[in-house]
Formats: structure tokens, sequence, C-alpha cells
């Protein structure tokens, strides 16, 4: 099997997941994965320590999505 080509790292929670099954954050557009997006996370960390936002007690841990 072919390793995975199209990998971002989320720019929420750090882990890489396929560019297709993300979206982009709110305030600035940078790569938020699809399990940060399916526990209501739509910012990145840096967005959020702009905006004063605690971080989530809900952050996938490391290595929750898939990885090459």
């Amino acid at each position: 099997m072919a390793p995975e080509v199209d990998m971002m790292v989320c720019r929420s929670c750090g882990n890489q997941e396929r560019a297709s099954e993300g979206s982009p954050c709110d305030d600035c557009g940078t790569f938020v994965c699809l399990i940060c997006g399916f526990r209501g996370i739509t910012l990145c960390k840096a967005c959020r320590q702009k905006r004063g936002v605690p971080e989530p007690s809900n952050l996938p841990p490391p290595g929750a999505t898939r990885a090459p």
C-alpha cells in the first residue's frame, strides 16, 4: 500500500490527517482535522490564543488520527 501523500498537520491538535478530511480554521483558514471538527473545535491553536480562548478539554490525543 502506498503511503498517503496528501497528509496535513492539524493546526489545532497537531495530528496528521488527509487534507480532504478536514476543514479550514474559522478565522485564518489553516487546516483543522476532521476529529477536531467532530468535537466542535473550529479554531486553530494560534487563533484560540489570539482570542484568549482556553484550550479545549476535548482535543484528540496525539496519534488519534491516521498517520502514514
